[in-house]
């Protein structure tokens, strides 16, 4: 008996501490890219979608964006077509942009949808291509190897940018009590489909909707100076000079320059946070600790 009264009263003061957070995030939209370790263990995926019904019912909208890289590979090489990759792109010709829209507007889409709405959420499940909700252009590839003259555009498929994004859709979607859970699949102006890295289109749909919040799940513990300890509040300034002294590189450059774009353009605080933490995103959210990295503009 007395150990249930000691973990209600445990309960009591987590939700107690959180009070202050709920408050100032009310109403405000966070914008959530989800993928990684997060997406493949059953226990995090679950914690997942709990925590982004959670803050559907204490008053911020999340808006769920998704991967989805590795269940393509693996439907792909079932079906014996063979991946390329240019610059860390998937090489995406039309046989290959079916079996994306397959896995991201299908199968990894619906499970999500499924999750969240099996935790007592309503969550709705589109493509870019809804309501013309996200529209692409051909991302175009530069190839500057040094034996080449002049750099030279390299043709990848179908694979795109952001042009724009419909917030009055979205809009309309949060504000009827729906969380918008969204494959990365644009639609260009001739109707075709566009792959398109999620992160990316997580960034613009925080820069368009203004978001309080950008969150980009990942499978490290956050942003790392050279010593190896985790940075937490940085500014876009400190950010643009640890990328100057190669502090930050390689793959980690194009998430942090997706957060670094959305700062920068009126989303008050982007994070890179650890997926591979059960609740991530509420520890995020909701304690001054967090489970990663926050870049502010200031």
């Amino acid at each position: 008996m007395a150990l249930d009264r000691e973990n209600a009263m445990q309960v009591a003061s987590v939700l107690s501490r959180g009070l202050p957070y709920i408050q100032r995030f009310t109403g405000k939209t966070v914008v959530i890219k989800y993928g990684g370790n997060a997406m493949e263990n059953e226990e995090l995926k679950s914690s997942f979608a709990r925590d982004v019904v959670l803050m559907k019912l204490v008053g911020i909208n999340p808006i769920v964006v998704h991967g989805g890289g590795p269940q393509i590979g693996e439907l792909l090489e079932r079906l014996n077509i063979q991946s390329r990759f240019i610059n860390g792109m998937r090489v995406t010709d039309s046989e290959t942009m079916d079996v994306v829209e397959m896995v991201l507007g299908g199968q990894v889409n619906k499970e999500i949808v499924s999750l969240i709405n099996s935790h007592g959420g309503t969550a709705v499940g589109l493509t870019g291509k809804d309501a013309n909700l996200i529209r692409a252009s051909k991302l175009e590839v530069m190839d500057r190897s040094e034996e080449l003259e002049r750099p030279e555009i390299i043709d990848i498929g179908h694979v795109g940018e952001v042009a724009s994004v419909n917030v009055d859709f979205i809009d309309m979607l949060t504000r009827s009590n729906v969380i918008p859970v969204i494959a990365p699949i644009g639609v260009g102006p001739d109707g075709a489909s566009y792959n398109i890295n999620a992160d990316l289109v997580a960034g613009k749909v925080a820069e368009a909707m203004k978001a309080e919040k950008l969150i980009l799940l990942t499978n490290v513990s956050g942003l790392k100076g050279k010593d190896d300890r985790v940075l937490t509040g940085l500014t876009a300034k400190q950010v643009n000079e640890l990328i100057e002294d190669g502090t930050i590189h390689g793959g980690m450059l194009p998430k942090i320059r997706c957060a670094l774009n959305a700062v920068e353009n009126d989303v008050k605080t982007a994070h890179i946070i650890d997926g591979r933490v059960a609740h991530a995103c509420l520890l995020e959210i909701f304690t001054d600790e967090g489970v990663g990295t926050l870049i502010s503009r200031t």
